[in-house]
């Protein structure tokens, strides 16, 4: 009887030891995507090639420190007044790590529409003149560098099949990264001059004539509150055309190479 009860209660504690360590591992994975990293996934062409339909990429909510958007609950922290007594610095956010950076990729939510996540490239900070010319990117006054480089083509996502014009392009700050450019004149090749208000940013998408940013009045110039976290890094990949029942595609369909890519 003794020994029974004896491997009933190992039994137990077993059962009780594992309840545990599910538990803990619940919680830790709430605090980090609560308060360090969120995952979001790609589901549009608007960040070609930098980003691809189908990429599962970890957003740092710390970077830009705590906003009102930062969380899917309010702590109450996030009023409209402005706050002067540290930790607090731009209006509504908490321990703000660094102000967004010319170049970062960064979530938000979409000004118009705040239950919208947008992901877009940071490219006026508060006070730059921004244009699109004749499809360059002017700040301030002055032409961003645009190299021509070689066509991008990605046969998975339509539109992108054929063979398109590809640039390298560089930021003031020394940024570079890739961006197309699908109509040698698209709708917002050409713009009036943007200023950017104090506490705001200008937005774009790295496939300029495939992205709704800043340069159009559904997203238009996007306040601090508004940023989520900076995108850091790809951790997962699989191509859009993927089906859940093919199993015997998944290894193929899965993007390998851009597992844990910086952005």
């Amino acid at each position: 009887m003794a020994a029974a009860q004896d491997t009933r209660r190992k039994s137990e504690d077993g059962v009780w030891e594992t309840v545990k360590v599910i538990i803990q591992a619940l919680l830790i994975a709430f605090v980090v995507r609560t308060f360090l990293y969120q995952p979001f996934n790609i589901p549009s062409a608007s960040m070609y090639p930098t980003l691809k339909v189908g990429d599962y990429l970890f957003v740092s909510k710390l970077s830009y420190g705590y906003g009102r958007y930062s969380f899917n609950f309010s702590l109450g922290l996030f009023g409209n007044q402005i706050v002067t007594c540290c930790p607090f610095d731009f209006k509504g956010r908490v321990f703000l790590a660094a102000d967004p950076e010319r170049g970062d990729v960064a979530v938000f939510k979409l000004p118009t529409d705040t239950s919208i996540d947008y992901i877009k490239r940071v490219i006026g900070l508060p006070g730059d003149r921004i244009q699109m010319r004749e499809g360059v990117l002017y700040i301030n006054g002055q032409a961003v560098k645009k190299e021509r480089i070689e066509d991008y083509t990605d046969p998975s996502e339509p539109g992108l099949g054929s063979p398109v014009p590809q640039f390298l392009e560089t930021l003031p700050n020394g940024v570079t990264y890739r961006v197309l450019d699908t109509e040698p004149m698209g709708d917002a090749d050409n713009t009036a001059e943007y200023v950017v208000p104090p506490g705001h940013f200008f937005m774009m998408g790295d496939n300029r004539d495939n992205s709704q940013d800043s340069r159009y009045p559904r997203v238009g110039f996007v306040p601090i509150e508004n940023f989520v976290g900076r995108a850091d890094i790809i951790f997962f990949s699989v191509s859009p055309d993927a089906s859940l029942f093919e199993v015997w595609r998944w290894p193929f369909a899965i993007r390998w190479s851009r597992f844990f890519t910086l952005i």
